[in-house]
């Protein structure tokens, strides 16, 4: 089945508008633009000029790193402006809805709420996994989108490969299964949680959602992308912005997607993984926090027995954590990133003061395997 069929009609019919970059061809005096003749003063060459908007060398590479082919890749402002564009594609106002398993990344349910389309839910299982039978049991013929967090945010747990493609296999000519895989980077090797972008061949109806922002470190810089049927990519184009990529954001992520770029990600991905073993370990024997959540990410969902102390003593000492405890099931819980290993250093010193704790905390720590 060919995916846009899901899409909403008057945007299937809908003639994009047409930018002046995207009509140029050649030439070498442009003034079909309405841009200034001159940079302005200090500015960098070129900044007088629209951007392109889908950078050629940006999508290349990209493309390349994520294993398939350029016109199947999406280029925008950071996971965000996908996840927008999506919804306003395939959802109508008060018809349409995304399907959802919470404890999740709130701008799912923000997006569709802003565009007036449903949210149904299909909440994660007793041990933060995602449920396939739960949500298939869940789908209405207004589900259009439906969105997978993995690694989730804000618990870090995987979703298995395995039952992302099988509830892709489901939900063929009914939804698009959206997979965020803004932490994929961050997976154990050999877990079965890694991306699924492999997958897109076999499933026209899967999109996959990356991001330059936290393995890449570029968050600053808001470039992500949208991995999908070519058709459904060149859908989505319809309703982007016609310049949503400033030359300067394009720039850096091409620096930092060089080879020595991509050298310097991994060992830095390879450290965070390493502290979150060794975070995962100390905290858990803090007699102040009753459980540390598996995680896959750059991050530890942790269960204190009293987090707004925690967070209040961490926020005194200049440690600033999320608090998510107005998640569902997560109503104990802080959020902590895996810092240097400095800056998680100072988490634990932190923790480990808090009145009455520290000595218990001593007496229970244990040495991390080598």
């Amino acid at each position: 089945m060919n995916p846009v069929e899901l899409a909403r009609p008057e945007i299937r019919a809908l003639q994009p508008y047409s930018s002046a970059r995207m009509e140029a061809c050649g030439g070498s005096v442009w003034l079909n633009a309405n841009e200034s003749p001159w940079p302005s003063r200090g500015a960098e060459k070129g900044w007088n000029r629209y951007p392109d908007p889908q950078p050629a060398a940006l999508r290349a590479r990209l493309a390349e790193i994520y294993g398939i082919e350029p016109d199947r890749l999406l280029v925008g402002r950071g996971s965000d402006e996908g996840i927008d564009l999506l919804v306003r594609a395939f959802c109508a106002a008060g018809r349409d809805a995304i399907l959802v398993s919470p404890p999740t990344f709130g701008m799912y349910a923000t997006c569709a709420r802003v565009q007036g389309a449903g949210v149904v839910e299909a909440p994660l299982d007793c041990n933060f996994a995602l449920d396939v039978d739960a949500v298939l049991a869940a789908i209405t013929p207004a589900v259009k989108l439906v969105f997978v967090c993995s690694p989730n945010n804000p618990v870090g747990a995987g979703a298995a490969r395995a039952g992302i493609l099988r509830l892709a296999a489901a939900l063929e000519g009914r939804a698009l299964l959206v997979v965020d895989e803004a932490y994929v980077e961050f997976v154990e090797p050999g877990s079965g949680f890694g991306s699924v972008a492999n997958g897109l061949d076999a499933h026209a109806n899967l999109v996959v959602l990356r991001t330059l922002s936290k393995a890449w470190a570029l968050a600053g810089v808001r470039i992500g992308c949208v991995l999908a049927d070519a058709r459904v990519t060149a859908l989505l184009r319809k309703v982007m912005p016609p310049y949503p990529l400033p030359v300067s954001c394009v720039e850096a992520a091409l620096r930092a997607l060089a080879a020595d770029g991509e050298s310097a990600m991994r060992e830095r991905v390879a450290v965070i993984r390493r502290e979150r073993t060794r975070m995962r370990h100390e905290l858990a024997v803090l007699a102040s926090v009753h459980e540390v959540l598996p995680s896959q990410a750059n991050f530890l969902a942790v269960r204190f027995a009293d987090a707004g102390a925690a967070y209040a003593a961490l926020l005194k000492a200049g440690v600033v954590v999320r608090d998510v405890r107005r998640y569902p099931r997560l109503g104990d819980a802080l959020r902590i990133s895996i810092g240097t290993p400095a800056e998680n250093d100072r988490v634990l010193d932190v923790l480990r003061a808090i009145p009455n704790l520290a000595e218990r905390a001593a007496d229970l720590r244990v040495e991390l395997p080598a």
